[in-house]
C-alpha cells in the first residue's frame, strides 16, 4: 500500500503534481522560517552563555607592592561611550609572570600598548583622534579574538598600563583568574521570553500552514477514497494512502526548507535582535533540532491528512452527504470583550496594576481573537453581501458567509502574532519618547560627570577649580558645578519626608539650566539634590524631582567644598566627545548625557520590540505561504463550477475577483481586529506610566512595515496564483471525473 501510494501521489496526472508542488513550497518556507528562528535561539544562546571575562571581581588592592613574588595583574574595567555606543575598556597591568589573560588574546598588553575588537579599530580609524584615540593611550597591538566577543559589531579595548597608573584609578581589583562563568543578564529573560512568544506565535501559523498543505483539493480526495471503499478497500488502506500522500509532500517540502535555509543563513546571522548581530557561525540550528524538525513536519502533516478523512472512516457515503455548516454564535466575542474590559478596569485599580488580574485578561483577549474571528468575518461577509451588487462581491460574501470557520483558520495563526507585535510596538516608542524627553527636553543633550569616590565625596576644591577652568575654555559651554554639602556627608535621610539636602550650587551658574529651579532673592548659592540627577538611571523619575531649587531653597556658601558633580551643556558633537575625553580621567564611570542614559535604558526595550516585529513579519511570511495554499487548493477543488460558470458567460476577470476577496477579506479582518486590540491592551499601560504628559505614540516605521509589508506580501502571492485559475478553467478543458 505504500508503494500505491507513492504512485498515487507522483503519477496522477498534472493535477496531483501541481497539488504537490504547492505542498512542497508552502512547507518549505514554513521550514525555513522555523529553522530561521531557532538559528537565532541559538545565536543568543551560545553568545549569552559564553565566558564572560567582564564579570571577573577579584578583590580590592591593600598595601600591594612590586617584588619577587607578586603574581596576578591588576584590573580596572568600565564602560566609555562615544556618539551613543557602549565601549569595554579594560586598563590592565601584570603583577607577576603568571599574569591571567582574557579569552582571544594570546598575552595581555604591555605598559602603551592596546588590543581593540575589529568594529572598534574601524571606528578609531575613523572618528578624530581627539574625540575618542586619546582615551587610549599607547599603540596598537592587535585585536581582540571573537572568543571575547558577543558580537563583530561589540566595541571592546584592552589598554595595558603601568601597576602604578592602574592602581591609581577608581574602582581597580587586583585578579589572580579570569572568571568563566556566563554573565548574569538581566535583560537575558527578556529575550528567552520573546524567543518563546515567537515560538508559540510561529507554531500556530506552521501548524494551520501544515494543515493547509495537506488538504489541498481534500474534497476530490476525499471522492477518491471514498471510492476506494466502496470497491472493497479497507479504512486501513485508505489511511496508508491518505498518511503516505500527505506525508511525501511535507518530506519534500522539509528538505526543500533546509536547502533554502543555508542560503538565507548569512543574512540571518546579521538580524540584531539584541542590538548586535551574531558571528555566523553561531547563528545554526543544532543536528537535533534539523532531525527533529525533519521528522515531525511529515509525521504532523500525515496526522492532519488522517484528521480530514475521518468522515470516509466512518462511512464512504458520508462524503456525498454533504450538510452546510453550523454558523458560528455571538457567545464567541465574549471572551475578547471580557479580556479587553477585565484588563482597562480591574487589572489597573487605583492606579495600581494587579498582575494576575492583567495576565487573566492578556489571555482572555488571546483567546478571544481567535474565537471571535469566524463569527467576524461572517458578519463582514453578511455585510458585504448587503450593501453590494456586484457578481464577484456576492459570490465570495456568500462562499465566505455559507463557512466562515474554514475561511478564517488559513489566517487565524496572524492574530496572536498582530496582536503581541502591536502591543509591544505601541508601548515602546511612548516610553522611549518619555525618556529622552526628560523636563521637556531641556536637559535631552546635557553631559553629566559624578566625581564621588569611596572615602571622597569628589575632587578637592583645588582639582575642582582646575578642571572647571579647563572646562570652561571651550567656547560655547554652559557648565554647572556641583559641590558637596560638607555639613551633611553623614547625615541620614529621614523615615519619612524628602532626603537632606547633600548639593551645593550656585545661583550664578544655576541661572544657565532654568529647568533644575530658581534661587531665592539674593542668595548667592543654594541647596538641593542635584547629585542625584547626574547618572540616575531612569529619566521618568527625573521628573518627579524637578524642580530642585525654588524660593524656600537654604542659601549657603560654596566656598571651599568639593567638586561633586558637573553637568555641561553643548550644542556641538565633537566639542561633546571632546570634554568626554577631558572629563574620562577625573571619573569612575563614562560621562553621559541625558538623552544617551534614556537611550542605554530604553535599548531593552527597543530590543524587545525587534523580536516582536521580527516574529510579526515572519509570521505574516508564513500565512502568506498558507493563503497561497489555500488558493491553490481553491482552485483546484472548484475548477469544476468555475469553469461550468465560465462556460456560461461569466468574465475570468469576475471569477480571479472571487478569489481574491475570498482570500483578502479574513487576512484584513484579522490583522484589523488584532492590531485594535494590541492597541486596546496598550493605552491602559500607558496611563500608569510614571510620565508627565504620556499618551500613547504611533507605533514607529518598522511595524507599519512589518504589518503592512506583510501584508501587501500576502496580496501579491495572491495575485500571483490567479493566472491559473485562467488556465484551469478553459472551455477546452472541460472534462471532469
Amino acid at each position: 500500500m505504500i508503494l500505491l501510494g507513492l504512485r498515487l501521489s507522483l503519477r496522477s496526472g498534472r493535477e496531483t503534481a501541481a497539488r504537490l508542488a504547492l505542498i512542497v513550497a508552502g512547507v518549505a518556507v514554513g521550514v525555513a522560517v522555523l529553522l530561521a528562528t531557532l538559528s537565532l535561539f541559538n545565536a543568543f544562546q551560545a553568545t549569552n552563555g559564553r565566558p564572560c571575562w567582564e564579570c571577573t571581581r577579584g578583590t580590592a588592592p591593600s598595601g600591594w607592592a612590586l617584588d619577587s613574588t607578586a603574581d596576578g595583574a591588576l584590573w580596572n574595567f568600565r564602560e566609555d561611550y562615544y556618539a551613543g555606543q557602549t565601549i569595554k575598556r579594560l586598563d590592565a597591568a601584570a603583577l607577576g609572570a603568571r599574569a591571567p589573560v582574557i579569552p582571544g588574546l594570546s598575552r595581555m598588553p604591555g605598559p602603551g600598548q592596546y588590543y581593540a575588537s575589529p568594529a572598534l579599530t574601524r571606528l578609531l580609524d575613523s572618528a578624530p583622534r581627539e574625540q575618542l584615540a586619546d582615551r587610549f593611550p599607547g599603540t596598537r597591538a592587535g585585536l581582540i579574538g571573537q572568543a571575547a566577543l558577543s558580537g563583530p559589531d561589540e566595541l571592546a579595548i584592552v589598554v595595558g598600563r603601568t601597576p602604578q597608573q592602574v592602581a591609581a584609578m577608581i574602582g581597580t581589583r587586583q585578579v589572580d583568574t579570569v572568571a568563566t562563568e556566563p554573565a548574569v543578564d538581566e535583560s537575558a529573560d527578556v529575550y528567552q521570553f520573546g524567543f518563546g512568544i515567537a515560538a508559540i506565535g510561529l507554531i500556530v501559523p506552521l501548524l494551520v500552514l501544515v494543515g493547509a498543505a495537506t488538504r489541498l483539493a481534500a474534497t476530490r480526495r476525499e471522492t477518491r477514497f471514498a471510492a476506494i471503499r466502496l470497491v472493497g478497500g479497507t479504512s486501513r488502506q485508505v489511511n496508508i494512502l491518505a498518511a503516505v500522500d500527505a506525508a511525501l509532500g511535507a518530506l519534500l517540502g522539509a528538505l526543500a526548507g533546509v536547502v533554502l535555509f543555508q542560503l538565507v543563513r548569512p543574512a540571518v546571522a546579521g538580524v540584531r535582535i539584541t542590538g548586535s548581530s551574531f558571528f555566523p557561525e553561531m547563528a545554526v540550528p543544532s543536528p537535533w533540532q534539523y532531525a527533529v524538525v525533519l521528522a515531525c513536519v511529515p509525521l504532523g502533516a500525515a496526522c492532519a491528512a488522517l484528521w480530514s478523512l475521518r468522515r470516509v472512516r466512518i462511512s464512504p457515503l458520508g462524503v456525498a452527504r454533504k450538510t452546510t455548516p453550523p454558523p458560528p454564535r455571538a457567545w464567541r466575542v465574549i471572551p475578547l470583550l471580557a479580556g479587553l474590559g477585565l484588563f482597562a478596569g480591574p487589572a489597573f485599580q487605583d492606579g495600581k496594576p494587579d498582575a494576575l488580574l492583567a495576565d487573566a485578561g492578556i489571555a482572555l483577549i488571546m483567546v478571544g481573537l481567535v474565537l471571535a474571528g469566524p463569527w467576524l468575518t461572517m458578519l463582514a461577509a453578511r455585510l458585504t453581501a448587503r450593501l453590494t451588487r456586484g457578481a464577484a462581491t456576492l459570490l465570495a460574501a456568500q462562499r465566505l458567509a455559507a463557512d466562515p470557520k474554514a475561511a478564517f483558520r488559513s489566517v487565524s495563526g496572524l492574530v496572536l502574532a498582530v496582536f503581541i507585535g502591536t502591543t509591544i510596538a505601541a508601548l515602546v516608542p511612548t516610553v522611549v519618547a518619555g525618556q529622552q524627553a526628560v523636563a521637556g527636553g531641556a536637559l535631552t543633550d546635557v553631559l553629566g560627570a559624578s566625581f564621588s569616590r569611596p572615602g571622597a565625596p569628589g575632587l578637592s576644591s583645588r582639582e575642582g577649580a582646575d578642571l572647571l577652568t579647563r572646562l570652561r575654555a571651550y567656547p560655547g559651554v554652559d557648565v554647572l558645578p556641583i559641590y558637596a554639602r560638607a555639613d551633611q556627608e553623614n547625615a541620614r535621610p529621614p523615615l519619612d519626608g524628602p532626603p537632606p539636602a547633600r548639593s551645593v550650587v550656585e545661583c550664578s551658574s544655576l541661572a544657565r539650566f532654568p529647568v533644575l529651579g530658581r534661587c531665592p532673592v539674593g542668595a548667592q548659592a543654594v541647596t538641593g539634590n542635584f547629585a542625584r540627577i547626574v547618572g540616575a538611571d531612569n529619566p521618568l523619575t527625573i521628573d518627579k524631582l524637578l524642580p530642585l531649587a525654588g524660593p524656600a531653597s537654604q542659601s549657603v556658601t560654596a566656598t571651599g567644598l568639593d567638586l561633586e558633580a558637573v553637568l555641561i551643556s553643548t550644542g556641538d558633537a565633537a566639542a561633546l566627545e571632546r570634554l568626554r575625553t577631558l572629563l574620562a580621567e577625573h571619573t569612575a564611570d563614562a560621562p553621559m548625557t541625558f538623552a544617551e542614559v534614556a537611550q542605554t535604558r530604553a535599548d531593552l526595550y527597543s530590543r524587545a520590540e525587534s523580536v516582536a516585529l521580527a516574529m510579526v513579519a515572519l509570521t505574516l511570511v508564513v500565512g502568506g505561504c498558507s493563503l497561497v495554499v489555500a488558493v491553490g487548493g481553491g482552485l483546484v477543488e472548484r475548477r469544476q463550477p468555475f469553469t461550468l460558470l465560465r462556460l456560461a458567460g461569466t468574465p475570468t476577470r469576475t471569477l480571479a475577483t472571487v478569489v481574491l476577496l475570498e482570500s483578502a477579506l479574513p487576512l484584513v479582518l484579522a490583522a484589523v481586529l488584532a492590531a485594535g486590540a494590541g492597541f486596546g491592551v496598550a493605552e491602559p499601560v500607558i496611563e500608569q506610566l510614571a510620565m508627565k504628559g504620556a499618551s500613547l505614540a504611533m507605533p514607529g516605521p518598522a511595524y507599519f512595515a512589518a504589518v503592512g509589508g506583510g501584508l501587501a506580501a500576502s496580496l501579491l502571492v495572491i495575485l500571483t496564483g490567479l493566472p491559473l485559475l485562467k488556465r484551469m478553467t478553459a472551455p477546452d478543458n472541460a472534462r471532469f471525473e
